[in-house]
């Protein structure tokens, strides 16, 4: 019998699952949980704001809201995916045909606002509520012996505080929020205006300045194209190898800077100097999860959450899932990917391994990627490696993979990306069948398609 089955014997009928945060990654868990009523009670998504859509909520203001909360969105103005629309979605939702494959960021928005129409999200999603505890509690009839006791309270006032109990809980609060800012000696010298792209959201105010931008990720990429059209001078200083694609117009590299100096000059790793209006950081951002009870014993240290099975589940307490941390991902697909596994662990069509094996298996895993000389900081960067890893999801799970084409498109798309940063956006998709796609120019040519890596 099913745990689930034993479970439901025991008299308390449906599993409770509280979902933390309505973005892309919550809703999705939301939805495959209403999938399965037979199983689950509906859930309930706690929303610290007052939209659905996380990242994908344009903001212009920065820092705080009105009400002292700290503003989550680090969205631009002009921001379009850099993954085209027919590998970006939900494998069960396609964006809208008539849209072009890379679409504006409040096409995204709107897209998850049709999906949470779509699915019937809405009335499950509890705005303007803070999770201020997640705790777990022995309970000898509940999943694995355990439950939780989540403690939320009004957004605004904070003065209304409410403990409910869980069966699980599905944290999917984002990683897009709280800015990374490097150590580098001396930086509280530097003169200029110092910055983080969290706060950026327009081109416009850096018109004709000199801009250092610290990072080549896409966000860094994508800024310095945006700076470029304002005739800013910039610097793109990274530790990647050197970009060999044309550049926009007034971008050069430069390899990180390593320090500042007693006079506020931004020092390279070649040696070389700059005295820039201002300094961008494009570095990523922090993991926070600070509901979460201490007990728990879910770490993180030097851009690695840990310690988690299969980057989802703490193995000492089996009914917490965090969804969503793996970076240099497909997102939406890979959100999808991970709630099929979450539900098939709670309806006991995949049966966890013991808390020992689990163990185990992260230990070999971190030993293995080391092994391969993947840094610790850059062990959740699955980069090409997801596909296998959704496969494994799957495979573990017992339901559909993901269909062929994906991941061949997505990598497709990185290698246009790389040869031409300034046009790759201009190209068309389609999607022919399960496993075959094609790739059109604005002309309306059809490219070919670039030779791939085995993956």
């Amino acid at each position: 019998m099913s745990l689930v089955g034993r479970f439901k014997m025991s008299g308390l009928g449906k599993l409770r699952v509280a979902v933390i945060g309505a973005g892309a990654a919550g809703l999705c868990a939301a939805r495959n949980l209403l999938a399965r009523q037979d199983i689950f009670a509906p859930p309930v998504i706690f929303e610290i704001t007052k939209n659905i859509g996380g990242t994908w909520v344009y903001e212009e203001r920065v820092g705080h809201y009105d009400n002292g909360l700290p503003i989550h969105s680090s969205m631009y103005r002009d921001l379009r995916t850099n993954i085209p629309k027919e590998v970006m979605s939900f494998p069960d939702f396609p964006f809208a045909k008539h849209l072009p494959s890379f679409v504006h960021h409040t096409e995204v928005r709107k897209y998850l606002e049709q999906y949470c129409d779509h699915f019937n999200l809405w009335d499950h999603i509890q705005f303007g509520t803070t999770v201020d505890a997640v705790k777990p509690v022995k309970e000898q009839s509940g999943w694995k012996g355990l439950a939780w006791d989540v403690t939320t309270s009004d957004g605004i006032e904070r003065s209304k505080s409410i403990k409910e109990r869980f069966d699980a809980v599905m944290v999917c609060n984002g990683h897009f929020y709280d800015p990374y800012i490097p150590t580098i000696p001396g930086l509280e010298k530097f003169k200029g205006m110092l910055m983080h792209s969290h706060d950026y959201r327009n081109a416009e105010p850096f018109a004709g300045k000199s801009v250092v931008v610290l990072g080549a990720g896409l966000s860094g990429l994508d800024i310095a194209m945006e700076l470029s059209d304002v005739n800013a001078k910039v610097i793109l200083s990274h530790g990647q190898r050197p970009l060999t694609c044309p550049l926009p117009t007034g971008v050069e590299q430069a390899p990180p800077v390593v320090k500042v100096l007693e006079d506020g000059t931004l020092e390279f790793q070649d040696g070389k100097q700059a005295t820039p209006d201002v300094f961008l950081f494009c570095t990523g951002y922090n993991f926070t999860f600070p509901f979460l009870d201490e007990n728990v014993g879910v770490k993180v240290k030097d851009h690695l959450v840990f310690p988690l099975y299969k980057f989802l589940i703490p193995p000492a307490y089996p009914s917490l899932f965090i969804v969503g941390i793996c970076r240099a991902i497909c997102p939406f697909p890979h959100f999808h990917v991970q709630s099929k596994f979450v539900i098939s662990v709670l309806d006991g069509s995949f049966t966890l391994p013991s808390r020992e094996e689990m163990e185990k298996d992260i230990e070999l895993d971190t030993a293995a990627r080391r092994a391969r000389g993947i840094a610790t900081r850059h062990i959740l960067k699955l980069d090409s490696e997801q596909w296998a890893y959704n496969d494994h999801l799957a495979q573990l799970g017992g339901f559909q993979p993901l269909p062929r084409y994906w991941s061949n498109l997505y990598e497709s798309n990185k290698v246009f990306r790389a040869r031409d940063m300034l046009n790759y956006k201009t190209h068309n998709y389609t999607v022919l069948d399960e496993t075959d796609w094609m790739v059109q120019n604005l002309q309306g040519q059809q490219l070919p398609k670039p030779q791939l890596k085995q993956i």
